[in-house]
Formats: C-alpha cells, structure tokens, sequence
C-alpha cells in the first residue's frame, strides 16, 4: 500500500494534488510520500516485533537527508556503503551507534571516518580490508567493532547484477573459510569480531533463497560456537523484493516468521538492512509529455524524463507501472505506445507497447515505484539537469532537492590556461 491514490479524477500524494506540485515546481521531479515511508518502515519492523533487532535503512536506495531524517526519527538505524553516505546519515541526525558500513572497496580514509565517528560495526567483506581495519584502527589507538560478512554461495533467483551471494560474487568471505578468517582475527591486537554478517542480493521474490542462506548462516554460527567463538551480533542484510508491475512479492510478515524460525533462540542481536522494501513505493517520478509521435510501425509518447533520471528501465531492463496524472475515463479508448525519453539512446525508453489512455503534449505522467534507486542513480548525461526531489506530508510539500542545472555543473568545470582559462565561461568564435 502507498499513499499515491486518483481523487476526483487527479492523482493525490497523502493530501496534494500531483498536478498541482507539477505546476509549481516543473517537471521532470521525484516525489516521496512522508506517510508512505513511514508506513512500509513500521510494517517490517512489526514483522519482527519481540525479536532483539535493529533495522538499519540501507541509504544506496535513497539518500536524499530528508528520508534518512524521517526514517530515523522512527527509529530506524542505516546501513551505508561510502563515507559520502556516512556523511548523509551524520548530517540527517543518525546516532553513530545505530550505523553499519557496508561495501567491499572502503578505503583507508573510508575505515578512518567511520572509526573516529563512533559506528555500531564494520561489515569487511575481505582479509585485505580486515587487515587495513586493524592498521588504521592501531593508528587511530582504538579497536575496530568488526562482523565478518558471509558469502554463502546461493543462488537469490534475482537479476544477475544485484545478486550478491554467490561464490562468483565479489562480495564476502567463502562461508568455508570464515572459522579460519575469525580465528586468526582474534590475534589482531585492534580489531574486536563482533559478528556476522550476510547479503545474498536485491529484489528477491521468493523466500527459498532465504531460507537456504539462513541455515548456511546458522551453520556458520554452530561451528563458531562449537570453537569458543561466540557471536554477539547477526546482520541479515536486505534484499526483500516489491511488487514493481502488480505482481506478488513475499509479506514482511512472512520474512519475519523464517527469521524467528531459524534465529529466535539464538542469544544474540539481529541487524536488518532493508532499503526498496522501504523507498521503492514511498517515491514516484513525475514526467511531463513532450511530443505524442506516429510511427510508421509504433506510437511514442515522448516525455521529459530520461534514463538519465531513472536508470533502471535501461540498466536491469526493469518495470514501472506509468499512469496518467488525470484518471482516465472508464471508457476511454486505449491504444498501445511507447513510452521513451529525449536522450539519443534506444534504450531510453520506459515502457513498450504500453496500454494508454489519449495523451496531449503537456498532460504529466506518473512512473511509480521510484522512490529506490532512482534519484540516487540519476546522471547528467546529455548534459541535463539533475531533477528536484520533493517530499510531501499530509496537505503540504516541500523540495528537498533542488533542480541541479548546467550552470551548476559548469561551475565545477575548468578551462585550462593554455586553452584560455576561465571557468566554463564562452570564448568568443575567431
């Protein structure tokens, strides 16, 4: 459920007409529903309800300061993957120890800002970082609070590029080697291994996947335990899919039943790294259409949006539901089109053959589900503008995000001297 809903035939976020944000702010821009966000955050967390958990908000699927903001002032913790992303979280009023950081490439500097800022924990994903952790924190006179993170080489069943748990994948420590690795840690004079940790992959729809990783997980634990090597921590990562194009993805409540099933007397904390679960249906792309064009074989409808704003269609080939902002009548004659962009790329297209309504140029659309991995992933290609981000509560919103333009970008440009100098400004023609 979201609170993206047609009143009187126009498309409301919560208390605000979507046409009217369009006119006042322009389009192309994301929009994000308080409510919304809030609400899918309280859905997982009941789901877990009596179980020591923290759930960490992954920011890599939204990390504009104002959802991080609203998020935490649930309660929620966050999983981060950059200093840049570290620095979003501190900024948005996230305490230090409600923060993990993720990732398999963290630098020296990375390890250093996340040891002086006071972190819950640090997920190394390798014996090379697990050896840079233990220098930088000797030379920062601290002990590092560590979590090996697992790979346990399953299978998710998603998209290639977002499954993270296979021997294949760069991510993790063989689960067979991880009694080694955390064995020879503990002679490591700054690093104290707090726990676990395991992400198999992103958008995953069905709860085997899960299953198989949690008993791998557990069986990790037992062999440790089995040696002395107590566990006081398991994060469980994220991962859990959405419905993107109506269909059917595993409850919340559901995931929390196998959570209990395979780690409810187990004596230790339970992290949880949810992100899309969160953001996805939180958020909508609002696109405004440019030119309705007649092929000789196909109809486009040509929008201001592009696979620059929303890469997903073109990166993994993935699909949103559009819909007009106006609700079309119910007899209203429907006629298949593409929906595509401007940019000079086949590939920015939203939508084949998609059932539609009459459209005009003017008239804005809705591409829903956008809230994760839209706005974060979005680029300046073709030298566009980086649309507004805009967050609405109740019968008011407000742009949390401003519309970054090409003068913006021209203002971190240089012209070299020897070709003239001065920044970004036009040279006259000779």
């Amino acid at each position: 459920m979201d609170h993206f809903e047609y009143r009187n035939g126009e498309m409301y976020a919560e208390n605000v007409s979507i046409s009217a944000i369009a006119d006042d702010v322009g389009t192309p821009f994301y929009c994000y529903s308080t409510a919304t966000l809030v609400r899918h955050y309280k859905v997982f967390t009941d789901a877990l309800a009596g179980l020591p958990a923290l759930v960490c908000y992954s920011v890599k699927a939204n990390s504009n300061i104002a959802v991080i903001r609203t998020l935490a002032e649930q309660g929620a913790g966050v999983d981060v993957v950059s200093s840049g992303e570290l620095t979003r979280a501190l900024r948005a009023g996230v305490a230090p120890d409600r923060i993990v950081f993720s990732g398999v490439g963290k630098t020296g500097g990375e390890i250093s800002h996340a040891l002086k800022s006071g972190i819950l924990q640090i997920n190394v994903e390798s014996e090379p970082e697990l050896a840079m952790v233990n220098l930088v924190a000797g030379e920062l006179n601290c002990i590092a609070p560590v979590a090996i993170r697992v790979n346990p080489d399953i299978d998710a069943l998603t998209h290639d590029k977002i499954s993270t748990g296979r021997k294949e994948n760069k991510f993790g420590i063989e689960w067979t080697r991880v009694h080694e690795v955390v064995t020879e840690a503990r002679e490591l004079a700054n690093v104290d291994i707090t726990g676990l940790a395991m992400h198999i992959g992103s958008q995953l729809t069905d709860l085997e996947p899960f299953r198989d990783a949690f008993q791998r997980l557990r069986d990790v634990v037992a062999i440790l335990s089995a040696d002395g090597l107590i566990i006081q921590r398991l994060d469980l990562g994220g991962g859990l899919g959405i419905p993107y194009d109506g269909g059917i993805a595993p409850s919340p409540e559901d995931y929390g039943r196998l959570v209990r099933e395979y780690f409810a007397d187990l004596e230790c904390e339970l992290l949880f790294e949810p992100g899309r679960l969160i953001a996805g249906n939180a958020g909508i792309l609002v696109t405004k259409v440019i030119y309705v064009k007649e092929g000789a074989s196909r109809k486009f409808v040509i929008v201001d949006a592009a696979m620059n704003d929303l890469m997903r269609p073109a990166l993994y080939g993935a699909t949103h539901q559009i819909v007009p902002a106006t609700e079309p009548s119910g007899d209203a004659a429907l006629t298949d089109a593409d929906v595509v962009g401007p940019v000079c790329e086949t590939g920015d297209t939203f939508a084949t053959g998609l059932a539609l309504p009459p459209l005009n140029a003017g008239d804005y659309l809705i591409i829903r589900t956008a809230g994760a991995y839209g706005a974060v992933m979005a680029s300046a290609y073709n030298s566009r503008a980086l649309v507004p981000e805009v967050m609405v509560s109740g019968d008011a919103f407000q742009i949390i995000r401003h519309r970054m333009d090409i003068d913006a970008f021209l203002e971190l440009e240089q012209i070299p001297d020897w070709l003239g100098g001065n920044a970004g400004e036009p040279k006259e023609a000779t």
